[in-house]
C-alpha cells in the first residue's frame, strides 16, 4: 500500500489578531492568517519578492494558546496538515477554502509592545515574589520562635563582630 503524506511547516508573520470561537459543543477553535515572503532576482538580476497568505485554523487547548499569545505582525513558526472545505454560500454559489490545520505553534520573537514588555517583567516579579513572600513569612516564624527560646539560654552572651555576616 502507498503512503502519502499531508504536512504544512510555514514561517510568517500574521496579518490579524486572532478570532477565538467555540462550537456548540464547546470545542475552542481559533483562526487567523500569515504572510510567508519570497524573494528571488531575476535573468535581467532585477530583485523581486511575492507575498502568500495562508489561512490557519487551531483547536482545543492550542486555539486558546493561539488566542492568547499570538497578535498582528508577530513571527510564528506553524506546523499541520493541508485541509480544503467546501460549502454553498447564502447566495447559492458553492464555495471552498484551503487552510492549514495547525498541531503546533511556536513563538520566534519576543513581545513587540511595550506592555507585553512590561507584562514579561511582572511575570518575573510575580514568580520571585511568591519565594520571597514565603521566605518572609517562615522566617519571622521560626525568629520569633527563636527569640522565645534563646534569650533564655544566652541573655548575657554578647555578638563579636566577625560573627556578623556582612
Amino acid at each position: 500500500m502507498a503512503r502519502s503524506l499531508n504536512k504544512v511547516q510555514l514561517i510568517g508573520n500574521l496579518t490579524r489578531d486572532p478570532e477565538l470561537r467555540y462550537t456548540p459543543s464547546g470545542s475552542a477553535v481559533c483562526t487567523f492568517g500569515i504572510a510567508t515572503n519570497r524573494t528571488w532576482t531575476t535573468d535581467s538580476g532585477e530583485k523581486r519578492e511575492e507575498v502568500d497568505f495562508h489561512n490557519i485554523v487551531a483547536w482545543r487547548k492550542l486555539a486558546e494558546l493561539c488566542s492568547q499569545f499570538l497578535t498582528k505582525g508577530r513571527k510564528v513558526y506553524v506546523e499541520g496538515r493541508l485541509s480544503t472545505r467546501s460549502w454553498t454560500g447564502q447566495d447559492g454559489q458553492q464555495k471552498s477554502r484551503t487552510e492549514v490545520v495547525i498541531d503546533d505553534m511556536i513563538l520566534l520573537d519576543n513581545r513587540q509592545s511595550g506592555s507585553g514588555q512590561q507584562a514579561s517583567r511582572s511575570e518575573d516579579s510575580e514568580e520571585s515574589e511568591p519565594e520571597v513572600h514565603e521566605e518572609q513569612q517562615t522566617k519571622p516564624k521560626k525568629e520569633v520562635k527563636k527569640e522565645e527560646k534563646e534569650p533564655e539560654e544566652s541573655a548575657d552572651e554578647e555578638v563579636a563582630p566577625d560573627d556578623i555576616p556582612f
